[in-house]
């Protein structure tokens, strides 16, 4: 089976929306946890485990309607 081009142009399209959605949550947990007295080390943990988590739910969220549309 072939998939169209705006198929493929859709789903990079989710990618990169996943992608600055997670990367936007990332930095709101490290801004809030560097407000809330956290040492850097930590608030950078913070944001890594928000961007795995949001990036993960997104792109999951991409492939099923990816799977939806085809």
């Amino acid at each position: 089976m072939t998939t169209s081009p705006t198929h493929l142009m859709l789903l990079a399209l989710g990618l990169v929306v996943a992608l600055l959605l997670a990367l936007l949550a990332a930095a709101g947990a490290a801004k809030l946890a560097r407000l809330d007295g956290a040492t850097y080390p930590a608030a950078l943990a913070r944001a890594a485990s928000a961007f795995a988590v949001t990036f993960t739910l997104a792109a999951t969220l991409t492939g099923v309607l990816a799977q939806v549309l085809s």
